[in-house]
């Protein structure tokens, strides 16, 4: 049964082999790694699980698969950017939507009112995972990610707490090991 946790150490490996996928690459800034001890330092440093950011791995059939991160977490104003991806081979199930609305749930557990997303124009699948999550389009921002000399436009989404929730059931979600 797919489920999303926090991030670990021992998944510095899966995260390794994941950024080699250039997709993937392009999402993480066009960042891989190098070494094992490469991705532990990004996994400490970026995919943190505090009061300012909670990511989680998605885990289906116990391996890791992908992130779905809250951060920038602004609990004065209830605000959060939430992120996600997947590995080529766990794309295409709605996994991905599944994901995002458990980390989403999470999100307005904590108190905070909007959640923002934003996707390149020229990924129409990412499109549909945020909409089928309940993400509603708000506007595109001209030339807002670059990635090596190429910039992109990006399509902004964004939930309320008080928007409907969308007929999507939710992954379980275990925080007992942070």
């Amino acid at each position: 049964m797919p489920s999303l946790r926090p991030w670990r150490p021992a998944d510095a490996s899966v995260l390794l082999t994941a950024s080699a996928d250039p997709e993937l690459a392009r999402q993480l800034g066009g960042r891989t790694f190098d070494d094992e001890a490469a991705a532990s330092a990004f996994i400490a440093a970026t995919y943190r699980f505090d009061g300012h950011a909670r990511n989680w791995a998605v885990v289906d059939d116990g391996v890791l698969v992908g992130n779905v991160g809250v951060t920038a977490i602004e609990h004065t104003h209830g605000t959060a950017w939430i992120s996600y991806w997947l590995t080529p081979e766990a794309r295409g199930r709605g996994l991905a939507t599944r994901a995002l609305v458990t980390a989403a749930d999470d999100a307005f557990g904590l108190g905070l009112h909007r959640l923002e997303l934003g996707h390149r124009t020229n990924n129409p699948a990412s499109c549909a995972v945020a909409t089928r999550a309940g993400f509603r389009a708000e506007g595109v921002e001209r030339d807002k990610l670059r990635y090596g000399d190429e910039r992109f436009d990006v399509e902004t989404h964004a939930r309320l707490a008080t928007d409907p929730a969308p007929d999507v059931t939710g992954l379980r979600s275990v925080v007992s090991d942070v």
